[in-house]
């Protein structure tokens, strides 16, 4: 049932469909491959400021497996490029986490030429234009994690837990009224008659800012559950679990009838949120683009090749011919503008405080990583300006990217990537079953 254009765009699903499998898919599945986008470093220990810990889950599928210290390389954990050594790397303990193929030290993103320039890039602080509450990653409980040996899929956490943090972001901090209900919330009070219509006739009403925020919060929810369908423990027979996609979870999810048309707009909202992370994409292109900016690994050979193939990709984001139009945001009196841009970096900023709230640490960890993401494509899309006025061979100080922000960016697009190549393979395992 999903066919047509997208409200508050010009882009219809069909042609989103055609460019992610064809351009996009098999060259971000690739780039998030490679040393520098796989290792996140990331604090699973920080405690949940908003309600007492329920307790961790205890299922085995929930836990993320750190890279043990002995094992990062030297380079990485020194934090600065120019600590890192040839010698270190190859030395018999450093072996990566999976004693695979040797692990490049995944580093800053700048070459040697701005070492100088990169003191001062460290002084500058740009909290203002954070819509995340990052991770301080000097903290002894950040680990860096290897995002491939840790995927993102249903480790059996669900229930008044999950709900509770889902129910904490849209009713706290979606902008909407309490006397509004979300349809479909097992944490809301019943309401007899009510299907939820109520609840699009307030979103309706409210201003194109606010609408996209929730549409936001809405599709990185589908996205997640999508993943969730797509990678389920379908059995576990003599300790050898199969994983793989479950039709009946989808439908429950997503089908119209059993979520009461609920579905089909949650799905849309996943393809509105593919759209404006596809717009951060080719709106930041410009700062990548410069020589001065390495994909930093301490393996010149893999750096270079990393290099071009996410320039492959920002060429393929700028030849999207539909892209969301974000000057129709914060487009008004210039007072208001800005209070109300203010506003949704807060809101925005809470979110991502509320992931620390999640009892699954596999959750956590890829709930903090496409918050992040998001909030990254936001803080891009707000700061066009000065990307456009970047020097090229030094770090600017009106707009910077640490390496988690660009990790995390580009594995946020890449599971939204993933949702809609997913939900292509449902349509074809429906049909089948029908």
């Amino acid at each position: 049932q999903l066919t047509g254009v997208l409200d508050d765009c010009l882009c219809d699903i069909e042609s989103i469909d055609d460019f992610n499998t064809f351009k996009i898919f098999p060259k971000i599945q690739k780039l998030q491959e490679r040393d520098y986008f796989r290792y996140y470093k990331v604090n699973l220990k920080r405690p949940c400021p908003f309600w007492a810990d329920d307790g961790h889950c205890s299922i085995k599928d929930c836990h993320v497996e750190p890279c043990p210290e002995s094992k990062v390389p030297v380079g990485i954990k020194a934090g600065s490029s120019n600590k890192y050594s040839k010698a270190a790397n190859n030395s018999k303990e450093l072996e990566d986490c999976e004693q695979a193929n040797k692990l490049g030290a995944v580093n800053s993103t700048l070459s040697n030429q701005s070492k100088e320039a990169f003191i001062d890039w460290a002084r500058y602080d740009d909290s203002q234009d954070h819509f995340c509450e990052l991770d301080d990653e000097r903290s002894p409980d950040a680990q860096y994690v290897d995002l491939l040996l840790n995927p993102e899929r249903y480790t059996g956490y669900k229930g008044p837990s999950a709900w509770r943090v889902w129910n904490s972001i849209y009713e706290e901090n979606c902008f909407k009224p309490r006397s509004v209900y979300r349809p479909l919330n097992p944490l809301a009070p019943s309401r007899g008659g009510d299907d939820g219509e109520s609840f699009y006739t307030w979103l309706e009403g409210l201003c194109l800012e606010k609408r996209v925020f929730y549409k936001l919060i809405s599709g990185l929810h589908a996205s997640i559950n999508l993943h969730l369908c797509a990678n389920y423990l379908l059995e576990e027979t003599w300790g050898k679990p199969r994983w793989g996609p479950n039709v009946k979870e989808f439908i429950h999810r997503f089908d119209p009838i059993e979520t009461k048309g609920e579905g089909p707009r949650r799905l849309k909202n996943l393809y509105f949120l593919y759209l404006i992370e596809l717009r951060a994409l080719s709106k930041v292109a410009p700062y990548f683009e410069r020589s001065v900016v390495d994909l930093y690994t301490g393996n010149g050979h893999e750096d270079a090749e990393s290099k071009a193939l996410l320039l492959d990709i920002f060429k393929d984001t700028k030849s999207f011919h539909m892209h969301f139009d974000e000057k129709s945001m914060f487009a008004g009196d210039k007072k208001g503008a800005k209070s109300l841009k203010e506003e949704f970096r807060l809101h925005f900023k809470n979110i991502s405080r509320i992931m620390d709230c999640v009892g699954c640490d596999k959750c956590r960890l890829w709930g903090k990583l496409q918050t992040q993401g998001l909030g990254t494509a936001l803080k891009i899309l707000f700061s066009e300006k000065e990307i456009q006025s970047l020097p090229e061979n030094s770090p600017s100080k009106g707009f910077q990217l640490t390496r988690q922000e660009i990790v995390a960016l580009v594995n946020a697009f890449g599971r939204l990537s993933t949702s809609i190549r997913e939900l292509q393979n449902f349509k074809v395992l429906l049909q089948q079953t029908r």
